[in-house]
């Protein structure tokens, strides 16, 4: 599209590209009547994520014009699926009266809807968080900002090198990532999608201080503790002067900068993240994933936070333990019952008070938020049976509000209608002026009868009547013969031919009154409504508090909930090392199974820091892995978890390496893949780290492979100390404990019954005996001739000696060089061999050496 507006186009398409021009990166919605209409490149990127018609109405300077059109009254659900998509769009209204206006109706852009700024119900997810992110980066620290404009959150955090960026971005997950367009960024964030590049002068120092200073109404930004994260400051610059850009409002729902710290949380980067399927499965959906188990919360706030908590676990004991103590009382006696139910009926008034804060709150918000301050003083009644310190202290922070319960509940009728523009919103009795409007509107008939019977009962003429025309407004008719009697204040009007019309000051005074009342009384009732914004606005801190602390309860009386329905412990959380998990189950696992779960136990502890497990494939190792993952989060985000008993110590980090998956894209192999996320493992594990390692090595050859997993399971044991749970089919590394101090073997085992195999899915102490591959094969569906051939290959391995030149056994000591039938059980030597190593052939005569060589080779 030529940008330029030149006279050869018509004048609303001059007016068109005009607007166009000021918002290139957007998507401009141009209101045409009962439509918003696309036009250019706008209409064929529409018609193709939105799968509508492209027409070419019309030429402008010569060319037809690309264009397509959306109903207004529809807009909504196409604007949530661009915004999905990652489109950031522009809202051009018409604002000039088409009735005084020569040309092309006046337009002008009123709103900007973009992934991280949208604040209509509709186009959110209520369940996931909507954050808001900027990124620059000075050096090798990278300054990040976030914000969620729904609930005014606006946080800060610092960090050093790509991994640990990656890994933030990850956990944030931010819906629009705006990135400093003076730095190089990898792949990997700028084809996320709702990413935008901005210039280098958005994230200029002095003016973010200016920025963020006067958003708060501070003199400098010391009183928040993050005045000397620089890079960050620069990004939160950025990221505010986005977010007034696109409301073209006021936010004062935005009154804190806060610091977040890796080191206060449990680290997880993206690829663990992904392979333990917290909020998110491997199909990118939410269902059989950990917070699709845990999460029965009453309020789309507290999911939310829910989320927060799972993809950041807390490190600090007296907080995990306040939250523990917390759930414990609240499952005593049932309490979650009556909890749930009233914070049922709360709903989501953190979301409602972000958009009474962007004067975008409609009618039903304020109802909501009426339904919800009357429901505070029966939970704080609930709240008071409850003896825990935490727990009254959430209700002395949720408080009861009853001045702003009383308003609203006189303010607003019971059920309003969706939007303001038609009124019937404010409640009878709570404005007289308003009131009087109304009944002047609604009630004129029954106003001019009783005026024209007061009038004949006055003046005692018999053919008085009061009327109206369009054309002379109200007005009081008498015939001919009675018009000389017409009392003094009758002001004449209108002569007909045999009747004369009159208006009187009463009557003139219930014209004017009754003529704008329609228009007035709307007008008032919209002034109204936007003091009662205003009202709230003033009330905006305490307001966010009690919704802050609601959600929190919410969490916590959902984790009670969870662990009674669920039959989950209370771990015993302890500051020293180790992790002994008593009968675990796997939460997901359990909840999709129709057969009972089998329970494993775990133990970690300081002179046993690695479990090396084998068993067959489908054998349980994966699950075994991730339950103790799992297991370990839950009770870091202070939650009851799915075992017998459990005593856990403090971990700094979650790594895993499952899995086999590739990234064409980023031209890597699955090797690649495997051989990248070992070596973040490797880099970054410590000896508070709880490391799950799957089949290290199996995407290269066999030696390789081998050398690779005895390599790093050996560094995590003796160099690292990390908790390892070390998943194999290399038997070699059953070895590891003759090598390696704090390493065992652990198995899951499964057993033949009527050629078919069984698995028993439990844990048991030393290797496996038997891998079964052959068996899974068939169970797999794989033809019988193929199993019935690699049956027979491997007689035919199993009876060959061949041996490999290359293996190095320098590194592997006491690794057979024999090809094996059975992956998991140490081979024993052949007879022949322990024959050969006991004979002394000095002793033999050449007859004796003739006859043993015979017998060697029989045994052969």
């Amino acid at each position: 599209m030529d940008s330029v507006v030149t006279s050869s186009h018509t004048p609303m398409m001059q007016q068109y590209l005009r607007i166009k021009q000021q918002h290139r990166e957007h998507m401009v919605f141009y209101r045409m009547g009962d439509f918003y209409e696309l036009f250019y490149d706008d209409a064929k990127k529409a018609a193709r994520l939105l799968d509508i018609t492209l027409t070419a109405r019309g030429k402008s300077a010569g060319e037809p014009i690309p264009m397509a059109g959306i109903p207004y009254h529809s807009v909504e659900g196409y604007l949530a699926r661009l915004v999905r998509s990652g489109v950031s769009v522009a809202i051009c209204e018409q604002v000039g009266d088409p009735a005084t206006t020569k040309g092309p109706v006046e337009r002008k852009v009123t709103r900007i809807l973009t992934p991280g700024t949208v604040s209509d119900e509709a186009l959110l997810d209520e369940r996931q968080d909507n954050f808001l992110m900027a990124l620059t980066c000075r050096k090798n620290t990278y300054g990040l900002a976030i914000l969620d404009i729904n609930s005014g959150q606006f946080s800060v955090i610092e960090v050093k090198g790509v991994e640990a960026l990656l890994s933030e971005i990850e956990r944030i997950n931010p819906a629009e990532l705006l990135c400093n367009d003076d730095h190089n960024w990898p792949e990997s964030i700028t084809q996320r999608s709702g990413v935008s590049k901005r210039p280098p002068w958005d994230f200029d120092e002095a003016t973010a201080i200016s920025q963020l200073t006067q958003q708060f109404n501070t003199k400098d930004l010391n009183g928040f503790g993050c005045a000397h994260l620089t890079t960050a400051i620069e990004a939160a610059g950025c990221l505010i002067q986005y977010a007034k850009e696109t409301q073209r409002t006021a936010l004062p729902h935005i009154r804190a900068l806060h610091q977040q710290n890796r080191d206060d949380g449990v680290i997880m980067d993206a690829a663990t993240r992904k392979n333990l399927e917290l909020t998110v499965n491997l199909n990118g959906q939410r269902e059989n994933t950990l917070a699709d188990v845990l999460d029965n919360t009453a309020t789309a706030m507290g999911s939310r936070l829910l989320g927060r908590w799972l993809n950041q676990p807390l490190r600090h004991l007296p907080a995990l333990t306040a939250r523990q103590q917390s759930v414990a009382a609240i499952k005593a006696d049932f309490h979650f019952d009556g909890l749930f139910s009233v914070l049922k009926g709360i709903g989501d008034i953190e979301r409602i008070l972000a958009r009474v804060a962007l004067k975008s709150a409609r009618p039903r918000d304020l109802a909501r938020l009426r339904d919800a301050l009357l429901l505070l003083p029966e939970l704080q009644q609930l709240l008071g049976a409850i003896d825990n310190g935490q727990i009254q202290q959430l209700a002395q922070s949720i408080s009861e509000h009853p001045t702003l319960a009383t308003l609203l509940t006189r303010a607003i009728v019971d059920n309003p209608p969706v939007v303001i523009r038609d009124g019937g919103v404010i409640a009878e009795g709570y404005d007289a002026e308003l009131d009087e409007l109304r009944s002047l509107s609604q009630n004129a008939g029954d106003y001019l009868v009783q005026l024209e019977q007061r009038e004949r009962e006055r003046t005692g003429l018999s053919t008085l009547k009061v009327g109206f025309n369009r054309v002379h407004g109200y007005y009081i008719e008498l015939s001919r013969r009675e018009s000389d009697d017409a009392p003094v204040d009758y002001i004449r009007r209108q002569t007909l031919k045999n009747t004369e019309r009159f208006i009187t000051p009463e009557l003139k005074a219930f014209e004017d009154k009754a003529l704008s009342s329609k228009s007035r009384s709307l007008a008032r009732e919209k002034s109204l409504y936007d003091h009662l914004l205003d009202a709230l606005v003033e009330q905006l801190a305490p307001l966010q508090s009690c919704a802050l602390h609601l959600a929190e309860l919410d969490v916590l009386t959902n984790l009670a909930e969870r662990a009674e329905s669920l039959n989950f412990c209370q771990p015993e959380l302890v500051s020293s090392p180790g992790i002994y998990i008593e009968e675990g189950r796997h939460p997901v696992v359990e909840k999709v199974l129709t057969d009972p779960f089998v329970a494993n136990n775990t133990d970690l502890h300081a002179n046993r820091r690695m479990l090396v497990i084998t068993g067959p494939n489908m054998g349980g190792k994966s699950t075994y892995m991730r339950q103790t993952a799992l297991i370990v989060l839950m009770a870091h985000i202070g939650s009851f978890v799915p075992a017998t008993h459990a005593k856990i110590g403090l971990v700094d980090r979650i790594f895993t390496r499952i899995g086999s998956s590739d990234d064409l894209a980023g031209g890597r192999s699955t090797f690649m893949v495997e051989m990248t996320e070992t070596a973040n493992i490797l880099n970054n594990a410590t000896a508070q780290s709880l490391v799950l390692m799957d089949e290290v090595g199996r995407g290269t050859s066999t030696f390789d492979g081998l050398s690779l997993a005895w390599a790093s399971a050996h560094y995590l044991a003796d160099t690292l100390k990390a908790f390892t749970l070390f998943a194999t089919h290399y038997v070699e590394l059953t070895q590891l404990p003759d090598h390696s101090n704090g390493v065992a073997n652990v198995h899951l085992n499964a057993t033949e019954h009527n050629e078919r195999i069984v698995f028993l899915h439990a844990v048991q102490e030393g290797p496996a005996s038997q891998s079964y591959g052959l068996q899974v094969a068939q169970l797999a569906g794989v033809p019988k001739h193929v199993i019935h051939q690699a049956q027979q290959k491997l007689a035919a391995l199993e009876s060959s000696d061949a041996t490999s030149a290359d293996k190095p056994e320098a590194a592997l000591p006491s690794v057979t060089q024999h090809y094996q039938t059975d992956l998991f059980t140490a081979p024993a030597p052949h007879p022949a061999v322990e024959q050969l190593e006991q004979l002394l052939p000095d002793d033999l005569t050449p007859r004796q050496a003739l006859e043993r060589l015979y017998e060697l080779k029989a045994l052969v």
